[in-house]
Order: C-alpha cells, then structure tokens, then sequence
C-alpha cells in the first residue's frame, strides 16, 4: 500500500520556519557549482554533512548512531505510526509449494518445506494484525519484520493482502538482503547498525511474535525476553509459535532446573501453533475488538 502522505524531505521542507539565513541545501547546491581548483578538490573544502569520507570516519560513529536513529523516527512520526506487532523468524522458510532456496542437504531441505506452514500462519497472523490496525485509521498495531524473504515476507505480505501499511527494518548485509517486494516503500528503512535497528524494532511495540528461525531470530526472542525479565520493558505479549519445534529447540525447564533463570520465567512468553490462537492472547490482552478474515 503507497502512503498518501508526504515523502521524507518534502515534509520536512513543507515545515522549515521562514529564516533569513541560508539553508544547508541551498548552500549544498551551491558549493556544487563552485569552479574546480585544486582548493576546491581538496576533501578539506567539502561541507562537513556532504563529505562522505568524514561522514564514514570512526570519529563520527557517534552521529551516524543518531543519524540512523532519527531518519527511521521521524519517517514513522510521519506516517503517524505509535505501536506495531513485530514479527520475527527464519528468512530460509520458504512459501508453501515453493522449494527450500536455502537447504544444504536433504534433511534440511525435508525440515524447511515442512516448516512452510509457519509462512502462512505468519501471513495470516499479519493480517488479524492489520485489520485491526485499519480500524485505528493505521496508526497502531503496524506490522514490522526485518524486510527480507521466509517469515519475514510472510508479515509484510500479510499486511499488503488487507490494504495495509508495513514496515520493514533492514539490514545491510555481505550475502543479501533485497527488501521483500511487500514493504510500503516509504516505510522500508535500511540500516548499517544492528543497534539502532533493534530499538525500532521494540520502541513501539505491543506484542513480538517469534516464528521459527536461525541465530537471528533466537537473538531477537532473547533480547526480548531479557528486556522483559529485567523489567526494562513493558510486559507485552511475547509468542513463540511452533510448539514441536521450540520444545525440540531450547530446553527451558532445565534452564529453571538449574536455577539460572526463575521457575516462573517461562510464563513471560506464550507458545502457540496458529495464527488464531497467537492473536486472540493479544486481542484478550488489550481488549481488542474482534476481527475476521476473508475465507
């Protein structure tokens, strides 16, 4: 779905307050057009916020924290988005009837076809999401994934299915990743830092559900759940879906055996195996209206 509101620039030129003084893209512009000399060759002449040796330098690690950080917060301010449902699991789950891209052997290939079920309840989960979104005139509830193929996909696919806005946070990697073709595009961000990518991922979000999924996604859950347990974050439904496969997966009853973590740890999170089950312990959490889907 295509936002009808302003782009990125465009707003925030639309609002600049009228000052006498020079803005930065007319001085951008103009610096552009000075005569070529070995004075204005040299990176010392660049405009500091244009020089894109300065701007990558270890030293202003510190700015690109904050640039990264506030082009993501201000495109979503934006677009008026306060809460969204975050969705997180493999990008080697294929879509049913398509073949597992990712399989090294046939084990793997075997297990990852399987899990494809996990594509459609994602998908269906994502749409429960953003119907009730829609009834907030879309500015909670917003689906968000981490923007690449498998579960991801299936989110933001979900979300495109009802005519909703998505989000998609990605990152840039050696191997991959092209943004799934399903992500409003002014809502699909890219970043270099994993650190400010994960504060948006959790800074408006009402509820994490977990899919099954690699280190990534295991990463994700516990990060989450730590933020949860330490009291850092709101207790927010937190599901992991796939029972067969988390119980094969992480052991947590040893875990609370062995005294490193609380016997009651384990009730922070829900596990459920369907997209039904997985929104009606959101909806019941916030008293949420009811919503069907189509067929």
């Amino acid at each position: 779905m295509t936002s009808s509101r302003p782009l990125f620039g465009d707003a925030r030129m639309a609002r600049r307050a009228h000052t006498p003084l020079r803005t930065s893209v007319e001085d951008l512009d103009a610096a552009k057009r000075a005569p070529s000399t070995p004075q204005t060759e040299s990176a010392a002449f660049r405009l500091a916020f244009s020089d894109e040796e300065f701007m990558t330098s270890e030293d202003t690690r510190g700015v690109r924290f904050q640039l990264e950080y506030l082009k993501t917060e201000f495109r979503l301010r934006e677009h008026g988005i306060r809460s969204t449902v975050v969705l997180f699991g493999g990008a080697r789950i294929p879509e049913p009837g398509k073949p597992a891209w990712a399989a090294r052997n046939e084990t793997q290939k075997t297990n990852l076809e399987a899990a494809s079920r996990y594509y459609d309840e994602a998908r269906r989960f994502a749409q429960y999401a953003s119907l009730t979104s829609r009834a907030l005139n879309f500015r909670d509830y917003v689906v968000v994934t981490g923007g690449g193929p498998g579960v991801m996909e299936a989110g933001n696919r979900g979300a495109a299915d009802v005519g909703a806005p998505t989000i998609g946070l990605n990152i840039v990697l050696p191997h991959e990743q092209a943004p799934n073709t399903f992500i409003t595009p002014e809502l699909c961000f890219n970043f270099h830092y994993f650190a400010t990518r994960k504060i948006h991922f959790l800074l408006r979000a009402r509820a994490v559900a977990i899919f099954p999924g690699g280190f990534g996604t295991l990463d994700e859950f516990f990060e989450t759940l730590t933020l949860i347990q330490t009291g850092r974050m709101e207790r927010v439904p937190l599901l992991l879906f796939g029972k067969e496969f988390w119980n094969k997966v992480i052991n947590f009853e040893a875990l609370a055996d062995a005294g490193t973590i609380a016997p009651d740890d384990p009730h922070l999170f829900t596990v459920v195996d369907s997209a039904e089950d997985g929104w009606n312990v959101i909806r019941e959490h916030y008293n949420l209206p009811e919503v069907k889907l189509a067929g």
